[in-house]
C-alpha cells in the first residue's frame, strides 16, 4: 500500500512536536552548578565575593553592607539587559540618598563593557564577574543562567528577591517600595 503526502506530512509533523518538546525541556532544565560552587537561595547569605571593575579594581561584596543592594546581572551582547539599563539608572539617582545602591554586574569582557559605557554611560557600578564563580548569577540562584537576572539584597546581605528577565517600574516599585518624592 502506497502512503500518500498526508501521511508524510503527520509524520514529519510528530517528530517535529517531540524535537521541540526535547528542545524546550532541555532549555528550561537547571544548570548544574559549578563544582564546588554553593547555590544561595531567597533568605540565604549573599556568597562572600569580591568583584572586580573593568580597570581591574576590586570592590568587595562588605563594600555595600548595610545596605539594600540591587544587584543586576546583564551582559554587552544582551539587548534586554540593556533595555533595562536606563531604568536602573533612574532608580539609582532616585535611591541613592535612601540607602539603596544599584550594581551591575557583568557577565563578559572587561573590554566589551569598557566599550559599551563609553556609548551608554551608567551612573550606578558596573563590576565584572565570571559566570561560574562565587558572586555570579548562578551562584545567586539563576539555575537557567538566563540574562538579565536581578537580585535584591537586604541590609544584612541575605538574598530577598530574585528575577530573570528585565526589571520593570513595577517591579521596582513592589521591590522597593513607592519611589522617594
Amino acid at each position: 500500500m502506497a502512503r500518500g503526502p498526508t501521511f508524510w506530512f503527520v509524520i514529519a509533523s510528530i517528530v517535529a512536536a517531540g524535537a521541540g518538546a526535547f528542545v524546550q525541556h532541555r532549555m528550561s532544565a537547571p544548570v548544574p552548578a559549578a563544582a564546588g560552587m554553593a547555590v544561595a537561595g531567597i533568605g540565604d547569605m549573599r556568597p562572600n565575593a569580591t568583584y572586580v571593575d573593568v580597570n581591574g579594581r576590586p570592590h568587595p561584596m562588605a563594600n555595600w553592607n548595610g545596605k539594600r543592594v540591587l544587584l543586576n546581572f546583564w551582559a554587552t551582547w544582551c539587548s534586554p539587559c540593556r533595555q533595562e539599563m536606563p531604568l536602573l539608572d533612574a532608580t539609582s539617582k532616585t535611591w541613592a540618598d535612601r540607602n539603596v545602591v544599584v550594581v551591575g554586574i557583568a557577565e563578559d569582557t572587561a573590554a566589551d563593557v569598557r566599550a559599551y559605557l563609553i556609548d551608554f554611560p551608567v551612573s550606578y557600578p558596573i563590576v565584572l564577574a565570571p559566570s561560574d564563580a562565587p558572586g555570579s548569577s548562578q551562584s545567586m540562584g539563576n539555575a537557567q543562567h538566563l540574562l538579565p537576572f536581578s537580585v535584591l539584597l537586604g541590609p544584612d546581605g541575605r538574598i530577598l528577591r530574585r528575577k530573570v528577565g528585565p526589571l520593570s517600574q513595577e517591579d521596582l516599585d513592589e521591590w522597593l517600595g513607592a519611589p522617594p518624592r
